[in-house]
């Protein structure tokens, strides 16, 4: 009997939920299905792979090692797979893009247009995530392509910069800060900060522009954070493309911090040469480089 290599991606996804049930339901399988495929692979090699006394599905010490060599024998045949199919010259069957919530959409929206407009028969599929989350889902999903404010660079990595964002520091029209000047940064903490979730289950690293004060409400996404910063609710960066209409009509107020007041970062659109771009992954490439060259400034010039 050889094994069957879909075994290893079952134990993969049952280690990251926890629970047959939820890799049943992960990988759209009958539980009794998910738990046979894990009990042959068991039994052809002679090793117990999961500890079953525990409540979550936790694998023995042995099952530890076993996964890492089977993750590797995965990616190895998805390379493969990858390669001939990139290889082949023809278009990729799926491009996947990783975007972070930060970034304007406007210019990514009109790539994807654009690329409608080729009928193209690769299925695209863009995910949003935030800070962390982008990396940790492009690397997860072996995704083609990421847009992201920030990440962790490495030796297979291909960044292209795009151009640089500002992000302001604000509060709504009503809020005490708003009225203040030269605001400390012990003043600053003395107020509720708003900022984005990280969307990365490791949440290994805190944002370095929080202020590091007691009271901070973590939000998921940028219009729940505008909205909440209308309210009145708390101050917090938001990109300013997000927010030139509420700064130009004075619902929204630049908060007048003396470590300042604005930020501006350089995203980046980054692939891996572990997975070389496909045609889709190439002419989107060139598309989204071009929309965001249109859309400068992306920033206001009366701003500063």
């Amino acid at each position: 009997m050889r094994i069957d290599v879909d075994s290893f991606k079952v134990l993969q996804v049952l280690v990251e939920e926890g629970s047959f049930a939820k890799a049943a339901e992960r990988l759209h399988k009958a539980q009794s299905a998910v738990s046979y495929q894990v009990k042959k692979l068991e039994e052809h090699l002679g090793v117990q792979l999961f500890n079953r006394e525990q409540y979550r599905a936790e694998l023995t010490p042995e099952g530890q090692v076993i996964l890492a060599e089977g993750q590797r024998l995965l990616q190895h045949l998805a390379n493969i797979e990858h390669l001939a199919s990139r290889f082949s010259e023809g278009w990729e069957p799926k491009l996947e893009l990783v975007i972070d919530g930060a970034l304007p959409m406007e210019p990514i929206m009109t790539a994807l247009k654009r690329m409608a407009e080729h009928k193209i028969p690769t299925k695209i599929q863009l995910n949003m995530e935030f800070l962390g989350g982008v990396q940790h889902r492009f690397e997860r999903d072996n995704a083609d392509l990421m847009l992201v404010k920030d990440y962790r660079t490495g030796p297979y990595y291909h960044p292209q910069a795009l151009p640089e964002i500002t992000s302001v520091l604000v509060a709504g029209a009503g809020h005490p800060l708003t009225q203040m000047r030269g605001i400390s940064l012990a003043e600053l903490q003395q107020h509720v900060e708003l900022t984005i979730d990280d969307s990365s289950p490791v949440k290994s690293n805190r944002d370095e522009l929080q202020f590091g004060g007691d009271k901070v409400f973590y939000l998921s996404g940028f219009i729940m954070k505008k909205n909440a910063l209308l309210k009145g609710l708390g101050f917090g960066w938001m990109p300013d493309f997000l927010i030139h209409e509420e700064l130009a009509e004075g619902s929204l107020v630049e908060v007048d911090f003396v470590g300042g007041s604005r930020y501006r970062f350089t995203p980046q659109l980054v692939s891996t040469l572990e997975r070389p771009l496909g045609r889709a992954g190439r002419l989107f490439t060139e598309l989204i480089l071009e929309e965001f060259a249109k859309a400068q400034p992306l920033t206001d010039p009366g701003l500063g």
